[in-house]
């Protein structure tokens, strides 16, 4: 290393070796040290860095962590200067958003019910060598500043992106560095040392069994991560803060002070909650209820100063014992709180073609989960570009996902206009669900937008269901429709029994184990996404029922999905723009342009069209707009006579445009001329040529020879007449 700096003595380093014969390095102890945990993870020329603080003391009382998980990529890391007026790094992306969820959603069930201070955790990409993706290291960049930190956390855990293409896996590559075609899975998990605890990804139809093969696999590649982290952590000497110590014993304390308030609570609120749940009310008269019965609790027993300083303490009661009365409810009766069996799914109506001004749409209810998706058709201007740190990439198909406030009965601020990290989440698993059942040689700039009206559990897979109806309403061929579940868990911590939910509903999401969504045709999954309330998990068999139950629902979903519209439509609306692609060789692009423009403007103001022309490898590559197909097939002619490509061994209308001695030379298309010889017009020798031909005089000729260098051509006349010298021909005229 250059210059005078001189490495810490406190530096600590772990190095995990790969079947590719890289190695994954954590190091901590050299960079911000002021932090409460900071590490650093190293593949090949790829860095992250990642930072743990903790406030000082327990600001937030609410009843839930107040975690923050950062994650930025800096422009300098691979080489570049940020775009735009402002040289210099913005808001997040939607892809550094995305990974932030995927961090925060492994991290956040890892940490013990007391610990309520406000944790930050930022994770930087500071180098970036192209061949490594950062989205599978910064979940064991996180953990590894986490387990230095002294923060309560029940780690380590470690994250990975798993791929396989042609039957092979790879662990954390660039994705776009990969052939995509070949690429099957491509996940990231995240686990601790004996749990599963967060998968999100795409597949190509893969099967139940090849999935869970996936996930077992990228298990065994996490587990000898956190083992480095542990070795790690047993060697760094943090100053620790005893004063978590405190807020746990604190926390305790709490909880012993107000035991008989939450004796007292229980026997006023059980017996009338499970009066609510045994009649099986819909979500909001149910929560009214619930509301009711917690107000007339306060309003009995305690005074106005004793609900002001105890409302946080009653309010977690009250949803711990709500919690262990619906897991009792499902586990003992087998029943739900809307009435319904383990297996069954909500009551569902679709309708497509609800807008009709739009180019598709499709309004699918379940339950009183409800999503108006709109599928809108444009030219490849309308692209999605992503040009970032670590890609730059055209999307052609994409989905918006918005979650407005009163789809849950709230009320709640615009925002200003921007997305919560839920939208952009919701809507890259709907995306990814559908993404690889778009044809190959879709001619069209797909965006699907997804407005969810009414919310109760399972928002994005209804997303999904909707944007499959969309597509085939807009008359899009598809390869097949998608239809998605959210899957859930009930677990009993005494006695170890389980029940494996379908069509989960909000409230089971918030007070069950897990939280599965699973997309897919009737071939296989197209996306998944998991995440887990409970650290401990649960073992591969119960993960394997899970995917098989899941299969049973998406298929009878799908049926009732294709009974609203078995097919796509064979036509465009009207009102869809129509498009038609063809390539050009490269050469001619300068030609259908014409000198600043002038023939291809000439062409659109004719045929009143739109016409795009862009160089693609060897090609140019010719997009044609327009409402009428007869004005698009007019520019279609209009380019193809420009660009006129003889063809060697074709019969062409040919006018004579002059006669020499050796020959005439004739015209297939304008500008285009080649030689006729004076022995290629008849079989019999020819003293003068215009014994057969005049100028102007209209022949046919078939191409015989094009010289390879000055692409001179050579026309036959002869070829296309019978010979009258023949043994064939004599013998008919006798």
């Amino acid at each position: 290393m250059l210059g005078s700096y001189t490495p810490s003595d406190t530096i600590i380093k772990e190095t995990i070796s790969l079947k590719d014969g890289s190695s994954i390095i954590i190091e901590t102890g050299n960079l911000a040290k002021q932090a409460n945990g900071s590490a650093t993870v190293r593949i090949n020329d790829t860095i992250l860095l990642a930072t743990v603080v903790l406030s000082k003391e327990t600001k937030n009382e609410n009843n839930f962590l107040p975690l923050t998980v950062d994650y930025r990529e800096k422009y300098y890391a691979s080489g570049k200067i940020p775009g735009g007026f402002v040289k210099r790094e913005g808001r997040p992306t939607n892809e550094e958003i995305l990974i932030m969820r995927l961090v925060d959603r492994v991290l956040r069930p890892m940490f013990p019910c007391y610990f309520k201070r406000e944790i930050q955790i930022s994770i930087l990409l500071l180098s970036y060598d192209y061949t490594v993706s950062p989205d599978g290291l910064a979940g064991l960049a996180a953990s590894s500043a986490l387990s230095v930190s002294g923060v309560p956390f029940y780690g380590p855990i470690s994250e990975v992106r798993i791929v396989r293409s042609k039957g092979k896996f790879f662990v954390n590559p660039n994705i776009y560095r990969l052939d995509y075609k070949d690429v099957d899975i491509d996940l990231v998990i995240g686990a601790s040392i004996d749990s599963i605890l967060m998968i999100e990804g795409e597949m190509k139809e893969i099967k139940e069994k090849e999935l869970l093969q996936t996930i077992i696999e990228a298990h065994n590649i996490i587990i000898p991560q956190i083992e480095a982290q542990k070795r790690l952590a047993s060697k760094f000497k943090n100053i620790y803060d005893y004063t978590l110590d405190l807020e746990k014993k604190n926390y305790l304390k709490i909880l012993k002070e107000n035991e008989n308030l939450k004796k007292c609570l229980l026997n006023f609120s059980c017996e009338k909650i499970k009066e609510i749940y045994n009649s099986f009310l819909d979500k909001k008269n149910r929560s009214i209820q619930e509301e009711i019965i917690l107000n007339d609790f306060k309003k009995s027993f305690l005074t106005e100063e004793e609900i002001i300083n105890k409302e946080i303490i009653i309010n977690q009661f009250y949803e711990d014992i709500k919690k262990e009365i619906i897991i009792n409810f499902v586990l003992k009766k087998g029943i739900r709180l809307d009435g319904r069996k383990p297996k069954q799914i909500r009551s569902i109506y679709s309708i497509v073609n609800y807008l009709p001004s739009v180019h598709g749409s499709a309004l699918f209810s379940r339950g009183e989960t409800q999503s108006l998706t709109t599928v809108t058709l444009g030219s490849s201007l309308d692209i999605n570009k992503i040009e970032n740190v670590t890609m730059e990439n055209q999307e052609k198909f994409y989905l918006h996902y918005n979650f407005p406030q009163f789809s849950t009965g709230e009320i709640g601020s615009n925002r200003g206009g921007g997305l919560s990290r839920r939208e952009i989440g919701h809507g890259y698993l709907a995306q990814r669900a559908l993404k690889n059942i778009i044809p190959d040689d879709n001619p069209y700039t797909i965006r699907i937008v997804s407005e969810i009206l009414e919310s109760n559990g399972s928002s994005s897979m209804a997303t999904v269901c909707a944007a499959s109806l969309a597509l085939m309403d807009a008359g899009i061929p598809i390869k097949r429709p998608v239809s998605g579940i959210s899957m859930g868990l009930f677990i009993n911590v005494k006695t170890g029994k389980k029940i494996i939910v379908s069509d989960l509903s909000g409230e089971e999401d918030y007070f069950g184990n897990l939280d599965f969504k699973i997309a897919g045709t009737d071939r296989g999954i197209t996306a998944c996404q998991m995440d887990v309330k409970n650290p401990k998990g649960f073992t591969y068999d119960v993960l394997n029922k899970i995917l098989i139950q899941a299969l049973e629902g998406r298929i009878l979903i799908l049926k009732k999905m294709l009974k609203t519209l078995p097919n796509y439509r064979k036509e465009l609306k009207s009102n869809v723009p129509k498009i038609y692609t063809f390539n050009i060789p490269k050469d001619f692009i300068g030609l259908v342009i014409g000198p600043g423009g002038k023939v291809i403007q000439e062409i659109q103001s004719f045929t009143k069209t739109s016409i795009l022309i862009e160089e693609r490898d060897d090609f140019g590559h010719i997009e044609i707009i327009g409402a009428d197909n007869k004005q698009i097939k007019k520019a279609i002619d209009k380019i193809k006579q420009i660009i006129f490509i003889p063809e060697l061994g074709k019969v062409y209308k040919a006018k004579v445009k002059s006669i020499k001695d050796f020959g005439a030379f004739v015209e297939i298309h304008k500008g285009v001329e080649g030689l006729l010889h004076i022995s290629e017009i008849v079989w019999r020798r020819l003293n003068n040529i215009e014994e057969e031909l005049k100028v102007d005089d209209v022949i046919d000729v078939k191409l015989i020879d094009i010289d390879k260098k000055s692409k001179k051509m050579k026309f036959s006349r002869k070829i296309l007449i019978p010979n009258p010298n023949s043994k064939k021909n004599k013998k008919i005229q006798l």
